[in-house]
């Protein structure tokens, strides 16, 4: 029950990041650059402070690549949802985690049985039902450079699932990022445009919605088959779609409906199967102790 309750946690956050996203660059209460810098301000603020609190500043890790992949990924991420609605970019984020995490547990090694196979190719599927050309597709440069952002952070959670000390490597990644952060503000051509509400939300979602959330991401990736795991967070769309329509007014066409429900119909398969795959395991195991 518990790690069910953090697994909902988890989800809920990332679907938070955004609603969060979308809210400030909708409103105009922060451009996507100056958002992305503050929301990594406030992941390493939060995860350096409870280190400190803590007295743990020594088990922080330093991993450089994580770093990048990090940066990568919220960049990536404000850019595309400059144009995307809520739900879209949502969609298609977690549709390329999926693609990335399970093509790397395949090349790893990972079995997929029949039935779990089936149920990642209706889930993706879904995906590519949403972008195929029509009235109510979304605009395609933002749509891949969402896709790149889903690329980074399927990377970014591969990477996490042979790390020993979550907390303390999310922490160094998010502090890695501040160099970034000064690079970026003394290049960028354009002003910096933010409010006190656009600082409050970026905040929010690196403190909470992203520090907190990663942290926990990470513990829980190193317990779960990568198909799995990539396939949980598909659930994170069909959340966030329900926060832009409470938050933003963006009630989903037919088509995203459509798109979702298959995709969730994919989910089920696969934690269907992963769930009989358990229990068959746990019946051999018995017997080979007999």
């Amino acid at each position: 029950m518990k790690k069910l309750l953090l697994v909902l946690f988890v989800l809920i956050a990332f679907a938070a990041n955004s609603i969060l996203c979308r809210i400030a660059l909708k409103s105009g209460y922060a451009d996507p650059e100056t958002f992305s810098m503050l929301r990594l301000l406030g992941g390493a603020i939060t995860l350096f402070a409870w280190h400190l609190v803590r007295g743990k500043l020594k088990e922080i890790r330093w991993k450089i690549t994580e770093a990048v992949l990090l940066c990568a990924y919220v960049f990536f991420f404000s850019m595309a949802y400059v144009q995307l609605n809520t739900a879209t970019g949502a969609l298609l984020l977690f549709g390329s985690v999926q693609v990335c995490m399970i093509g790397w547990g395949v090349i790893k090694g990972e079995k997929l049985s029949g039935y779990k196979s089936a149920g990642i190719a209706i889930a993706v599927g879904g995906i590519i039902m949403l972008l195929l050309p029509g009235a109510t597709a979304p605009p395609l440069i933002p749509a891949m450079t969402m896709v790149v952002s889903g690329l980074a952070w399927g990377a970014y959670s591969v990477r996490g699932k042979n790390i020993l000390s979550p907390a303390g490597t999310t922490a160094g990644n998010f502090i890695l990022s501040i160099p970034v952060i000064l690079i970026l503000s003394f290049i960028r051509r354009e002003p910096v445009h933010t409010d006190t509400s656009g600082i409050l939300l970026a905040l929010i979602s690196g403190g909470l919605a992203s520090g907190v959330a990663y942290v926990l991401w990470y513990q829980l990736v190193a317990t779960l088959p990568s198909a799995t795991a990539s396939t949980l967070q598909l659930s994170v769309p069909c959340i966030a779609a329900g926060g832009g329509v409470l938050f933003l007014g963006e009630v989903p066409d037919v088509r995203i409906m459509l798109c979702t429900l298959v995709v969730l119909a994919g989910i089920g398969i696969v934690i269907s199967a992963d769930q009989k795959q358990r229990k068959a395991s746990e019946r051999v195991l018995p017997a080979e102790k007999k």
